[in-house]
């Protein structure tokens, strides 16, 4: 497969990754996919972000969630956010500091 290919097979893959979540999979909260898997919809923003900053393109960390949610944060949070149980927090804490222990 040549570079070009495989990249544009990334993008539709990523592409289909953000829809899954921003549209088919609203009830599924950034808390729950931290929890699980390391990682939520913020992360993949800062991602986008941080590749686009990369690349000379400026771009702030609101306009990176604001590029992959396709709405503002507070328009996300009030319309599919829900507030998180105690547990879910107490499993959040435990879930970042062993993904920020990972990383160094």
């Amino acid at each position: 497969m040549d570079d070009q290919t495989r990249i544009e097979i990334e993008a539709a893959a990523f592409r289909r990754l953000q829809k899954h979540l921003m549209e088919d999979r609203t009830d599924a909260q950034n808390i729950d996919l931290m929890n699980l898997a390391g990682f939520c919809r913020n992360c993949l923003a800062r991602w986008y972000q941080e590749a686009a900053n990369e690349r000379g393109i400026e771009m702030s960390k609101d306009e990176g969630r604001e590029a992959f949610y396709g709405m503002t944060m507070a328009e996300w949070k009030a319309n599919y956010q829900t507030d998180a149980s105690p547990e879910k927090q107490a499993a959040f804490e435990v879930a970042f500091k062993e993904n920020v222990t990972d990383k160094q």
